[in-house]
């Protein structure tokens, strides 16, 4: 009898990005950045606590595939 793993094993894992690595990706401003963000042409920051945000990896990846 083999028993199955749930699927979360399976799922890739998420990593957060913070800002100074999100600008180095990007290339951009730190005001263009937040600039963007308020245009929705940027994927928008996740709330990590209550002093700290941050961008999923695969989000910004895929925007720096194809900027807006």
């Amino acid at each position: 009898m083999s028993a199955e793993l749930p699927s979360v094993i399976n799922r890739p894992v998420s990593r957060f990005l913070r800002l100074p690595e999100v600008l180095r990706r990007t290339g951009l401003k730190r005001s263009t950045l937040y600039n963007k963000i308020a245009a929705d042409s940027f994927p928008p920051q996740v709330k990590i606590s209550n002093n700290c945000t941050a961008w999923r990896e695969e989000e910004i990846e895929q925007w720096c595939a194809n900027p807006k």
